[in-house]
């Protein structure tokens, strides 16, 4: 398994290794980040979209799924930053919501990236 966007050692958020330990075989973790970059793709500038126009609660439900997955394929310190978005998007106003996203989208836009390189390196 090859790194990918390197920051220090290998991917900054992605971890392959913790994510081959829960699901055990390779064809299976593909399929899975196949759909994880798909969910990014999607989701993360859908998020953005539904925040910018002050629908924190649509954001919300798009943030939720996120945070179901994210530990099982990212380092805890994405997993913690995920979680405390999506816990603010529960009862935060739309202007703290959409200032805690704006940190968290760049993140989240490095996995998307990561998992892409990595099932290029990997195809």
């Amino acid at each position: 398994m090859s790194a990918v966007l390197s920051h220090g050692s290998g991917p900054r958020y992605l971890d392959v290794v913790g994510a081959m330990e829960q699901i055990g075989d390779a064809d299976a973790l593909r399929e899975m980040l196949v759909m994880v970059g798909d969910a990014l793709g999607r989701d993360v500038p859908a998020i953005s979209a539904l925040l910018a126009q002050g629908d924190v609660k649509g954001a919300n439900q798009l943030l939720h799924p996120l945070k179901g997955f994210i530990p099982i394929f990212c380092k805890p310190e994405l997993y913690g930053h995920v979680a405390d978005v999506e816990k603010l998007s529960k009862h935060g106003d739309a202007t703290s919501v959409a200032m805690a996203y704006a940190a968290l989208a760049p993140e989240l836009q490095t996995l998307e990236a990561e998992v892409a390189a990595y099932l290029r390196a990997n195809a």
